[in-house]
C-alpha cells in the first residue's frame, strides 16, 4: 500500500508540493499535510496539473473544523467501483437545478421594494432604470430588465463592475488557519462529487445534484473546484460567461447554489465575466 504514496511523492518532485508529509485519509482518500494557507491557491494547481499522473482529483479541505480529519495508519475503506458508478449514473440523470433554486425566484417586488432591490447590495443606484417598470412584477424579471438596461449603459456598468469586481477575486476566497490537500480516489470530475463535503449536499441524493453541477461547471466553464470549506466552494473558472445571456445563466446557478452570496443576481452577473475565481456559500 505504501507503493501509492511512494508514486504520488515521485509525481510532486520538483513542484510546491515536493517533501510535503503525505499520508492516508478518510475513504480511500490521500491527505498532504504542510500546505501554506497563503498559497493554498499554487499548491493546488501543482496537483491538478498531475491528475492524470496520479489519478485522482485534488481538492482543499481544512481541519479547522474537524479534529478526526488526518493522517490514518492504514488506507480508509472507500466505496467500491459498483457503488461509484452508480452514485455518477444518478448524478448525470439528475436535474440539479430543480433542486437548487434559489428563494428569490419566487418574490414579488411591489411599488415600495423598487428602490432596494435597484441599489443592490454593492449600493449602486439603478432605480432610474426600472423607473417605467409596471409593478408588482416578479423579482426575477426586475432583475432581469435591471441587467439588460444595465449592460446599454457603458459607464453605470463600469460604476458597478468595479464595486462587486472582488466577487470573482482570489483575494475574497475564505482561507483557513490550517490546510490540508485531499487527492481524491479517482480522477472523473463527477465521481469526485462523492467525497466533497458541502452544507449545501448534507445527503447522498444532494451530493448526487452536486456532483453533477461540478461536471456541468466543468463542461461549461472549465470551472474546477479547488476548496470545499463545509459551508464555502471556491473555484478556478477557465472559461469565463460573456456579459449578456451566458453571465446571466451562470449568476442564476451561483446564486441557487450560493443562498448566503449577498450580491443580486444582476451584481453576480456582472461580476462573472471579469474574473476567473467562484465563491459558493451556503451556511446555517
Amino acid at each position: 500500500m505504501r507503493n501509492d504514496l511512494d508514486q504520488i511523492e515521485a509525481a510532486f518532485a520538483g513542484t510546491p508540493l515536493a517533501g510535503l508529509p503525505i499520508g492516508y485519509g478518510p475513504s480511500g482518500t490521500v491527505l498532504v499535510a504542510g500546505i501554506d494557507p497563503g498559497r493554498l491557491h499554487e499548491a493546488w494547481q501543482a496537483a491538478d496539473a498531475l491528475v492524470l499522473v496520479t489519478g485522482r482529483r485534488p481538492v482543499m479541505v481544512t481541519d479547522d473544523f474537524d479534529d478526526t480529519l488526518g493522517f490514518r495508519p492504514e488506507p480508509g475503506p472507500g466505496p467500491s467501483e459498483s457503488e461509484l458508478r452508480t452514485f455518477a449514473e444518478a448524478a448525470q440523470a439528475s436535474d440539479p437545478w430543480l433542486t437548487y433554486r434559489h428563494y428569490s425566484e419566487d418574490d414579488e417586488v411591489d411599488e415600495g421594494e423598487l428602490e432596494y432591490y435597484a441599489r443592490g447590495v454593492a449600493g449602486v443606484d439603478l432605480t432610474a432604470l426600472v423607473s417605467d417598470v409596471a409593478l408588482p412584477t416578479e423579482r426575477p424579471a426586475l432583475e432581469r430588465a435591471l441587467y439588460d438596461r444595465l449592460l446599454a449603459d457603458a459607464d453605470l456598468y463600469a460604476r458597478v463592475l468595479s464595486s462587486v469586481r472582488f466577487l470573482t477575486q482570489t483575494d475574497y476566497w475564505f482561507t483557513p488557519n490550517s490546510v490540508l490537500l485531499m487527492l481524491l480516489p479517482t480522477g472523473d470530475v463527477r465521481s469526485s462529487g462523492y467525497w466533497v463535503e458541502f452544507y449545501g449536499a448534507l445527503t447522498r441524493e444532494y451530493q448526487q445534484r452536486l456532483a453533477e453541477v461540478l461536471a456541468q461547471w466543468r463542461d461549461r466553464w472549465d470551472a474546477r473546484l479547488v476548496a470545499s470549506w463545509g459551508t464555502m466552494l471556491q473555484f478556478q473558472v477557465g472559461r469565463r460567461p460573456a456579459p449578456g445571456d451566458e453571465a446571466w445563466a451562470a449568476a442564476g446557478q451561483l446564486k441557487a447554489l450560493a443562498p448566503n452570496l449577498d450580491l443580486s443576481r444582476w451584481e453576480v452577473a456582472v461580476a462573472l465575466p471579469a474574473g476567473d475565481a467562484w465563491f459558493v456559500h451556503n451556511r446555517p
